[in-house]
């Protein structure tokens, strides 16, 4: 089947690489129009090039101004919004708890949690102003499952969950729908990173690293950033009209995250 959604407008946080870029371009080819923004400016450059009419605005999600101007610059180029990817997010750090350093928790969380917040509270009224529309969140496996060493990552994703359930039963009147994608192993230098933080925890090889994490895996695989804007496009779309309040994994059927 192929899955349009024309005309509808949509900001995606930290848009401009990596699954952000992969939902961006999946929405413009289904015909929506779309605003991103990043912290890296040469990144949201290239997606400029790369998806022409696109919306770029440099912004860390974290920071309230600058959530703020995203929301302004993105109600001049769209004129309104019928869809919220919240996927700004950051892997924080690989350590013991008693080795994490306060900087590091409250840096994940800010962009990982409060982040989430300030765009919500930004969009919602837009979208109240439209008749309803999507909220999509990304959460994770690590909001299924304890993470070891991956304390603040964890904590921000278990909360991703929490802040989708409470939002679709608060804007369901307004025929605003909530939902989280909660992505496995997702191939690209994100995981290698984690990979390679996590066999040197361990004391083991990164080629043994990344076996045990294919592992955890029923169908030994990691997923693509495609496989996550596919079904991003799902939600957002008239297919997903009656999906809310729902955390969605995307993992190959992870089955732990001890490794």
């Amino acid at each position: 089947m192929n899955v349009t959604c024309p005309g509808l407008r949509a900001v995606i946080t930290a848009g401009a690489a990596g699954i952000g870029r992969a939902i961006a371009r999946t929405l413009i080819e289904a015909g929506a129009r779309v605003h991103i923004c990043d912290v890296d400016a040469a990144a949201l450059e290239q997606a400029r090039v790369a998806l022409p009419g696109i919306g770029v605005t440099r912004a860390d999600v974290a920071e309230a101004a600058d959530v703020d101007r995203l929301f302004a610059d993105a109600a001049k180029t769209l004129g309104g919004l019928d869809a919220l990817i919240n996927n700004a997010g950051i892997a924080g750090p690989t350590a013991p708890i008693e080795e994490t350093d306060p900087k590091d928790w409250h840096r994940t969380l800010g962009v990982n949690l409060t982040g989430q917040f300030l765009c919500a509270r930004r969009a919602v009224p837009m979208l109240k102003a439209a008749g309803g529309g999507s909220i999509v969140m990304m959460s994770s496996a690590a909001g299924r499952f304890g993470y070891p060493l991956r304390t603040p990552y964890s904590a921000t994703k278990w909360a991703t969950i929490g802040l989708t359930e409470t939002w679709a039963m608060e804007l369901g009147e307004h025929k605003i729908r909530v939902n989280a994608i909660c992505p496995g192993i997702v191939q690209g230098p994100r995981i290698d990173a984690v990979i390679d933080a996590k066999a040197k925890a361990r004391g083991v090889s990164f080629a043994e690293m990344r076996e045990r994490y294919l592992n955890l895996t029923s169908l030994h695989t990691m997923v693509s950033a495609e496989d996550i804007a596919n079904m991003v496009l799902y939600l957002v779309s008239d297919l997903g009209r009656t999906v809310s309040g729902q955390a969605i994994s995307i993992d190959g059927n992870l089955e732990t995250l001890k490794a």
